[in-house]
């Protein structure tokens, strides 16, 4: 139990179109991820379906009964925030239970669903504690926490990491992946962060302007983007876009490739250039190069190189990975 259906969604505030007939189905037990650039509609969407919004247009339905007249409360959803919506005065035990209680549920099964969900967020140290005397972490945690007690037939996630440092995201991602798999329900996330879209996701909705440009799973949309821009948003770095009149392609307006499918040497190569910035991450190596015949590329190399700044170097694109783009940016087949 968990389906999800969107049907022409249309949302305006005043003269501003902001969701522009959104179609989307979401099976029971999916973990779908919503991406697109700032002010691309993917946090108004979510709040459509939680009924904090009232869709313009169109139908919102879960588990296949319409709900568009439905408050919040009666949706069967929970919804984690990115600012964790905790009440500060409450410890943490009382935090998770509060919904659950005035709901009007027994007080053996508030107990019970408490002690399950601080068990598998690893929270039974911190139940008797206030927000203030936790870290941030663990205050997402306790957000997560809430909503599990709730047992939904939708989980919606708002950004819930973007107020965590790099070290918390990761850990916080993990324990959101781990949730699903245990709870086997369906969630819809919303991030701007691909990493995050990208390990998380079964499948990956591509926002932009308040349309949708792609759905699919995360390799997918990475391997066989519909357009220009699925193409420049998944991945980071992001695509090389080069003219195609450049290459003297007469077919194409752009030609693509990724950074990671070029290669480079420093005698030969197809595209003679000079490194403009090295960057030695470690595990990986990125140069951008300011070549003769394309311009300004970029090029990850895995492991360690010993190239610099303004070394002259040649670099090879692999012919099996380059992606070629009409006049209106649509992807064209591989010829």
């Amino acid at each position: 139990m968990g389906s999800l259906k969107l049907q022409n969604i249309h949302k305006s505030f005043g003269d501003v179109e902001v969701l522009k007939g959104i179609d989307l189905d979401v099976e029971d037990g999916e973990f779908v991820i919503f991406v697109g650039p700032s002010g691309c509609g993917k946090s108004t969407l979510l709040r459509v379906i939680a009924g904090l919004e009232d869709a313009t247009s169109g139908a919102v339905e879960i588990d296949g009964k319409a709900v568009n007249h439905l408050p919040p409360s009666k949706r069967g959803i929970a919804m984690v925030f990115q600012t964790y919506a905790l009440y500060p005065h409450l410890t943490v035990r009382k935090n998770m239970s509060l919904g659950i209680k005035q709901a009007g549920l027994p007080a053996t099964d508030v107990a019970r669903r408490v002690d399950m969900a601080s068990k598998m967020l690893s929270l039974d140290d911190y139940l008797e504690r206030h927000p203030a005397e936790l870290s941030g972490g663990q205050r997402q945690r306790v957000a997560i926490g809430r909503a599990v007690v709730r047992d939904p037939e939708l989980f919606l996630f708002d950004e819930p990491l973007s107020n965590l440092d790099a070290a918390l995201r990761v850990n916080t991602r993990l324990e959101i992946a781990r949730l699903h798999r245990e709870l086997g329900a369906t969630m819809i996330y919303v991030t701007h962060d691909q990493v995050e879209a990208m390990t998380l996701a079964d499948k990956i909705v591509v926002l932009n302007a308040g349309s949708v440009e792609q759905i699919g799973s995360p390799m997918e949309l990475y391997n066989k983007p519909a357009n220009l821009f699925v193409a420049g948003f998944i991945g980071s770095p992001q695509m090389n876009f080069i003219d195609a009149a450049r290459l003297d392609d007469t077919d194409a307006r752009t030609i693509g490739i990724r950074p990671e499918h070029i290669s480079v040497d420093a005698a030969k190569g197809d595209w003679a250039g000079t490194v403009t910035h090295a960057e030695h991450l470690g595990a990986d190596t990125m140069l951008y190069i300011d070549t003769e015949k394309v311009g300004q590329i970029a090029v990850r190399l895995f492991g360690q190189h010993s190239y610099d700044d303004d070394d002259r170097i040649f670099a090879t694109p692999d012919k099996n990975w380059i992606y070629r783009f009409d006049s209106k940016g649509r992807t064209m087949e591989a010829t």
